[in-house]
């Protein structure tokens, strides 16, 4: 049967954890290791860990941290950032990560979702788009952390996606992110009933209402989150040892 699932999202550097506000001013949290450990004593129902410098900056994947990442998560762990061909993708999986997230590669040659889904299946590719508002106030897909425009349509590029062999989606609103005062609603709804997929919403959970609100709306997906693990208030006082009712939200909720 199918359940919601609460997933925190980690932003992975070279120096370690970030947090960005609308894929903007990365601002440092923690080692990664440690952060993980913490995680893995709440039994969290997935991790994703995304490195944002890799594509942008053309840095190489990270595959010692990737590896020791692995090695100590507790939970099925997804990684994304800068994977654009098979043997790196296979390097990724030998570690034991579960699941792996493009994006940009996707974009650039909608093929190597296919070859993905051929290797892996599709149940261990997500497909991460991260959309925000252009100049004339549509949604648009970007790519590169939020610099690089893709001109298609959004669903006519989830059509191609799904078709492909893509076995989830991830919507990450740029214009949320980091923003701590909910989804963007107005966006998942604009897309919700054209994906025939698993389901993940990214970018701008703040409060536990902003989870209860969008398991109302949504129902069995996933639900994605960053600051909402690692701040603590108005000041944003980092908390990476959250209390535990942070993940009994879909339990304890009741219409």
């Amino acid at each position: 049967m199918f359940r919601p699932r609460l997933i925190p999202c980690l932003l992975l550097t070279a120096d370690g954890i970030v947090k960005t506000v609308k894929f903007q001013n990365p601002s440092y949290i923690g080692d990664a290791l440690n952060i993980v450990k913490l995680f893995n004593e709440k039994k969290l129902d997935e991790l994703f860990i995304i490195d944002v410098n890799v594509t942008t900056f053309g840095t190489e994947i990270q595959y010692e941290t990737i590896k020791v990442i692995a090695r100590e998560c507790r939970m099925p762990l997804c990684y994304g950032g800068g994977i654009k061909n098979i043997s790196q993708a296979k390097k990724i999986f030998e570690f034991g990560v579960e699941k792996i997230a493009i994006s940009s590669a996707v974009i650039q040659e909608i093929k190597f979702l296919e070859t993905l889904a051929k290797f892996f299946g599709t149940q261990s590719v997500t497909v991460v788009l991260d959309i925000k508002k252009d100049e004339n106030n549509n949604y648009k897909v970007f790519t590169h952390s939020g610099t690089r425009m893709v001109e298609m349509d959004i669903l006519e590029l989830i059509k191609i996606i799904q078709n492909k062999g893509a076995g989830e989606i991830v919507i990450n609103s740029i214009d949320n992110d980091g923003m701590m005062n909910g989804y963007n609603f107005d966006l998942i709804d604009q897309l919700f009933e054209h994906i025939t997929i698993p389901l993940t919403i990214l970018g701008g959970v703040g409060a536990d209402l902003d989870l209860k609100y969008a398991y109302k709306k949504y129902g069995n997906i996933g639900y994605s989150c960053g600051s909402f693990f690692i701040y603590k208030g108005n000041r944003k006082a980092v908390l990476l040892n959250y209390p535990n009712e942070k993940l009994n939200i879909f339990n304890n909720y009741k219409e």
